[in-house]
């Protein structure tokens, strides 16, 4: 699902981008309790995945670790368990109120070797502390696919990783493949408009169809390409309350910038109910591709 962040990113309001300094612009889908909430749920569903990852990385305690997006931290602080004091783990994000929220939660765990700082991905060098060459690993997830220049960042955590260190991206490929069945013309033409959205924005919804390449281009070797899979979602299930909880929280902003119309959002309502009732439906989730890159 398009679930802006990932774990939260640095994703923007679209009408904050621009020139817009970096600790006043605002996460798309807003900081509020609700969406913390969501954004909790989200890294859930997901986290068995992430752990795969991160074990595939071979990610130990000692290690130092850097969380490029890191949103509100539920990736970060299960990373930080993982590395234990004797390793170090650091969150980058645009959004002010998820840094505090993540630090606040570093304190309330002792995670004393997590913290969380307020930057702009593609600028990990104006972080005064943040020396190039020092880090073992940068974990990204729902990152890339939201930023206007993906090859500014990755050649920014190409810098901060140490010779042989590793970068690992979970993000779409082909998000806009999403469908439903039955099929529903309405479910059609909303994730349309959310793939265009995206990309009018500077976004790129099968961002994972050019990483590699980006990553090659950066000095990386590729060590690890593969789809996560976690079959078709089907009515009742968490899989498919998963985008449920992002229905009321975009579909709103996409009528608001002109993406739908008011009718076309009350038709995928309609129609989104009655594929909830449907005991035979089942959804095609946006597919989702990890990468395992080495310095």
């Amino acid at each position: 699902m398009p679930m802006p962040n990932t774990t939260p990113s640095t994703t923007t309001d679209p009408a904050a981008q621009g020139n817009t300094p970096a600790a006043t612009r605002e996460y798309v889908l807003g900081t509020n309790p609700a969406e913390l909430q969501r954004l909790g749920f989200q890294h859930r569903l997901w986290s068995r995945d992430a752990h795969r990852l991160w074990a595939r990385a071979v990610i130990r305690p000692g290690h130092r670790v850097l969380d490029v997006g890191s949103g509100p931290g539920f990736a970060s602080l299960d990373l930080a368990q993982i590395v234990g004091p004797t390793g170090s783990v650091l969150g980058i994000d645009e959004s002010e109120p998820f840094i505090a929220f993540a630090n606040d939660q570093a304190r309330a765990r002792h995670l004393d070797h997590a913290r969380f700082a307020v930057a702009d991905a593609a600028q990990l060098d104006a972080l005064g502390d943040l020396e190039p060459g020092t880090y073992d690993f940068a974990y990204c997830r729902w990152l890339l696919c939201f930023v206007s220049d993906p090859k500014a960042v990755i050649a920014a955590i190409t810098r901060a990783l140490k010779p042989g260190g590793k970068l690992l991206v979970q993000d779409y490929f082909r998000y806009d493949s999403m469908c439903v069945a039955p099929r529903s013309a309405p479910f059609e033409t909303v994730i349309a408009a959310v793939a265009k959205s995206w990309r009018d924005h500077g976004g790129d919804p099968d961002i994972m169809g050019t990483l590699p390449e980006i990553a090659i281009e950066q000095g990386l070797k590729i060590e690890h390409l593969d789809r996560l899979d976690p079959g078709p979602a089907r009515p009742g299930t968490l899989m498919w309350h998963w985008p449920d909880t992002f229905w009321g929280v975009f579909l709103p902003r996409l009528a608001e910038l002109g993406y739908i119309t008011k009718d076309q959002h009350a038709d995928f309502l309609t129609a989104w109910k009655e594929l909830s009732a449907n005991p035979a439906a089942f959804m095609h989730l946006p597919p989702m591709y990890e990468l395992i890159a080495t310095k």
